[in-house]
């Protein structure tokens, strides 16, 4: 085993940089990467010939802890136990930074303002036992004003968490006549809603209201009455806003339909767009230099499952600059395989969806890429020519996260 202050020296791997793919040694020293092409001078050598050698991976949104915290609608399992095994999919997917989509609602249960103070007060506890860096992505529901004080709490913690704009609520109500696509701006006076009494809507919340432990009636009282909340919501944005800037906590808006919407959010501070849902409002965005995320399972599988826009499409236009894990850790990976192989891009122009850019959009200017200096984040890829890629090792801040040895 390797003692924490020994260098450690990579060698015979095609190493990702900047623009270009290089047989060079890449040396780690005291979590940093201590140069490329260098003396071995005593470090530990790990031979990666046949191997990739590539920065590790930034997932700037990612809920699939959800699925250890409920595996089965309505089965929940202890935080604790549900995070130190997330934190083991992450090292084994080579994320070394992840940003868990954390939903801040006003719906009882997974959801609940109630478990994000569990998953916060979880994430504060484990840190000195958990192998990759777990921050939180505030997914803040804006309908939802007693998230607020937690939403402060966690701007005040030793990792700054990155804020989320989401509104599900209007998205919900939304007239069954309108595609969500093209939902209109949110705070249009007259905006098109659905009959709230339907048999339909009721239907359509059974999915909801199972998650949050209650029946499709109550769970219709229940959004009735938040959607009375409304006209209260622009200020408890301008609110979570101010809080977010005070602190250059990163914020993004979610779901983006149209320019108004992106526009809004992007006068608060707002400067990432995730997952916008139509050309126009990308490009409006990109019009206006703010980031734009997609789902990198749209990548993986060749299209949205919601209809939207499919990520490659706007990869090859120069509408995404980052892929995120979404519902799927190992998506960020196979999103790169596949983009590779329907000849969308080179490896090297690809790489930094999901490590340099994700990294530069979250103020994370130490990570990202392998270069002297910067933070050892990285990851070793089995990559074969006729094959999938796996990841063999991931290395956080110079740690061993994740080490695999094939049978073969």
């Amino acid at each position: 085993m390797t003692h924490p202050d020994q260098p450690v020296i990579f060698e015979g791997a095609d190493v990702i940089l900047p623009g270009e793919i290089a047989q060079t040694s890449v040396r780690i020293e005291a979590g940093k990467i201590a140069g490329l092409d260098v003396p071995r001078d005593g470090a530990r050598v790990i031979d990666a010939r046949g191997m990739i050698l590539a920065a590790a991976l930034v997932d700037i949104h990612g809920d699939a802890f959800e699925r250890q915290m409920m595996p089965r609608p309505g089965v929940t399992l202890p935080v604790d136990a549900a995070f130190l095994e997330t934190d083991r999919q992450l090292a084994a997917n080579g994320i070394a930074t992840a940003y868990h989509a954390l939903t801040l609602g006003w719906e009882p249960g997974l959801r609940s303002v109630e478990t994000g103070w569990q998953v916060h007060d979880a994430l504060a506890r484990l840190a000195p036992r958990l192998t990759v860096e777990n921050r939180l992505q505030l997914r803040w529901e804006t309908f939802c004003h007693e998230a607020i004080p937690l939403i402060e709490a966690a701007l005040a913690g030793p990792l700054t968490p990155s804020i989320a704009f989401n509104d599900h609520t209007t998205m919900a109500v939304l007239h069954p006549d309108i595609a969500v696509q093209d939902r209109p701006f949110d705070f249009m006076p007259d905006f098109p809603i659905t009959d709230l009494a339907s048999p339909a809507f009721a239907a359509k919340m059974g999915e909801r209201a199972k998650r949050s432990h209650m029946s499709a009636a109550d769970f219709v009282d229940l959004i009735r009455s938040v959607w009375q909340r409304r006209p209260d919501v622009p200020s408890w944005i301008d609110t979570v806003a101010a809080k977010g800037r005070a602190v250059a906590a990163p914020m993004l808006s979610h779901d983006d339909t149209q320019a108004e919407i992106r526009s809004f959010f992007r006068d608060r501070g707002a400067r990432i767009s995730e997952f916008p849902m139509n050309r126009r409002t990308a490009e409006f965005a990109r019009a206006g230099g703010d980031a734009i995320v997609l789902g990198a399972p749209n990548a993986a599988r060749g299209g949205s499952h919601l209809g939207s826009i499919a990520a490659a499409d706007m990869i090859r236009a120069g509408l995404c600059d980052i892929l995120a894990s979404d519902y799927s850790y190992p998506a960020m990976l196979a999103a790169v395989a596949r983009l590779c192989a329907d000849k969308v891009g080179p490896i090297q122009a690809l790489w930094p969806l999901i490590s340099a850019n994700p990294a530069r959009a979250q103020g994370l200017f130490d990570r990202g890429r392998i270069a002297a200096g910067l933070r050892a984040d990285l990851v070793v890829v089995d990559w074969p020519e006729a094959g999938l890629p796996a990841i063999r090792q991931t290395w956080v801040a110079g740690r061993c996260a994740y080490a695999a040895i094939p049978e073969g």
